[in-house]
């Protein structure tokens, strides 16, 4: 079969034609108008086309770097590493691991191994409890990440995660506060603490493909999947390693 690249970033008037997902050969010829960036990994790397222009998809790619490799290493987040990327333009914290569990990402998550999960938090300044919750069995476990700690393991024997199984992520809550009046008076001494309230997300697994071992065979199995978060981070870093 001939090789195929898939579009992981989209934008400008041709987008619909080349949504995210979308697989392309490389032997395609891609035709851009003004305005249009399409970024695609292939087998040899990261292809990204702005228009207008002519473009050859397998011609040109850009291999990926060390961050890229970092970033969907599958024993990385089994490490205790607390560093963050940051999102293209915005500079919000990203999980420096694909395989790490936001705890603040609603939607679907693609894993590899549901028995050594690690949750990430993407702000870590003090010490904070999340409840996750199975959504059907209503069997919860709560995660509290000590101090300025920004990954936690989730104990399999307490609370097991399964493909297609829904669960709610709750938080953050202060492990100090056990009762209203320690709340309070957690509110006395910190007024600006009340100014972001617990709040809750929902997700669903999916295991991913063990042999998915490249970039372009883990893009392909997120977007199969319907894991567009950590697909988008994905899009970023390639992308970002391609500009430069």
């Amino acid at each position: 079969m001939a090789s195929a690249g898939v579009v992981v970033k989209s934008s400008g008037p041709s987008a619909g034609s080349y949504p995210v997902g979308r697989q392309v050969a490389d032997s395609a010829t891609i035709t851009l108008r003004a305005g249009d960036k399409i970024t695609v990994l292939t087998d040899d790397g990261t292809k990204v086309m702005q228009g207008p222009g002519t473009f050859r998809v397998g011609e040109g790619a850009t291999r990926q770097r060390a961050r890229f490799s970092n970033l969907t290493r599958r024993n990385a987040s089994s490490r205790s590493r607390t560093g963050a990327v940051r999102s293209a333009g915005e500079g919000t914290p990203q999980r420096p691991n694909l395989w790490l569990v936001d705890v603040t990402s609603e939607g679907t998550t693609c894993l590899y191994d549901f028995e050594r999960v690690r949750l990430w938090r993407p702000t870590a300044e003090e010490a904070q409890t999340y409840t996750v919750t199975n959504s059907t069995s209503a069997n919860s476990l709560d995660v509290t990440f000590a101090g300025t700690e920004a990954i936690r393991a989730l104990d399999p024997a307490i609370l097991t995660l399964s493909s297609g199984a829904a669960f709610t992520i709750s938080g953050p809550t202060s492990p100090e506060m056990d009762g209203e009046g320690a709340a309070e008076d957690a509110m006395a001494e910190n007024p600006a603490a009340g100014q972001s309230a617990p709040q809750s997300v929902n997700v669903t697994f999916a295991l991913m493909p063990q042999d998915a071992l490249t970039g372009l065979q883990v893009a392909q199995a997120l977007a199969e999947r319907g894991c567009t978060n950590q697909l988008a981070l994905l899009a970023d870093v390639a992308e970002a390693e391609a500009s430069r």
